[in-house]
């Protein structure tokens, strides 16, 4: 039970943060089930992607119901990309296990994902000085989608800040309106490889006991992170970001000390 209530920790928190900068919050999630090491690769993407379907669907939820305004065809390129970028990212994450021993895919894992969280926030702090668009065609739309789902769902993350920065880049929107784009992008590419699982393997070779405790976490977080979202500044949300992006690049560090010499 207390260990049940540790990961239902894990997945609210994560998913409140996730929730308020469009993190989604696999990003958190992953790095941190890596430093407990109590689980697989395959089943840490399986408890992150059911946490943050969870999530999704409780702030997506209440986006609607609040009214926020949407550009559907930008939305629907992206949500369509990130599908297809779902199924691309699961079959390059099963190859890639099967190629390489365990212990040096999660150096490699935690290596991306350091060096990613790096870059996304560098960009963040000079995003001022970084050119801007506002596309509009759509089939540049359902490529970011392609290529954001597939780098999630590969690295087992979510994709939120990967999500964040590109959709900035591409739309010139603000933090807030490009965490909720972000999070249908999340909704998309993890509801495909789950999907997939379900239809392929099935979840019997996993070891899910704390499933249920993270759902549970990953929905009081979509609920948590929608209402504090609503009371917080564009300034305030991106101070967020950049801080939960540093927090990440130190576990993530720590993980691959971690494996290499442990």
């Amino acid at each position: 039970m207390l260990r049940g209530f540790l990961y239902l920790l894990v997945g609210l928190g994560s998913t409140t943060i996730g929730a308020i900068s469009g993190l989604g919050g696999g990003v958190i999630i992953k790095p941190v089930l890596d430093a407990l090491g109590q689980y697989d690769m395959a089943t840490i993407g399986i408890l992150s992607g059911c946490t943050l379907i969870a999530m999704s669907i409780v702030s997506l939820t209440k986006k609607f119901i609040s009214g926020v305004k949407f550009e559907y065809i930008k939305l629907i390129s992206l949500s369509v990309g990130a599908i297809l970028g779902g199924f691309v990212g699961k079959a390059a994450f099963q190859n890639f296990e099967k190629m390489i021993p365990v212990d040096t895919a999660k150096i490699i894992q935690s290596i991306c994902l350091a060096l990613l969280m790096i870059i996304i926030l560098l960009f963040s702090i000079y995003k001022a000085k970084i050119k801007t668009f506002n596309v509009t065609n759509p089939i540049i739309c359902l490529i970011a989608g392609l290529i954001l789902g597939s780098v999630a769902v590969f690295l087992g993350i979510g994709g939120g800040p990967i999500n964040v920065a590109v959709i900035i880049i591409l739309f010139s929107c603000d933090a807030k309106d490009a965490a909720i784009y972000s999070i249908f992008t999340i909704f998309f590419s993890q509801t495909t490889t789950i999907l997939t699982t379900l239809f392929t393997t099935g979840f019997e070779p996993y070891n899910l006991e704390v499933l249920g405790f993270m759902i549970v976490g990953g929905v009081l977080g979509g609920f948590l992170g929608d209402k504090i979202s609503t009371k917080l500044s564009n300034r305030q949300v991106e101070k967020l970001f950049n801080i939960t992006m540093a927090a990440i690049i130190a576990i993530n560090i720590f993980n691959v000390f971690k494996v290499a010499l442990f």
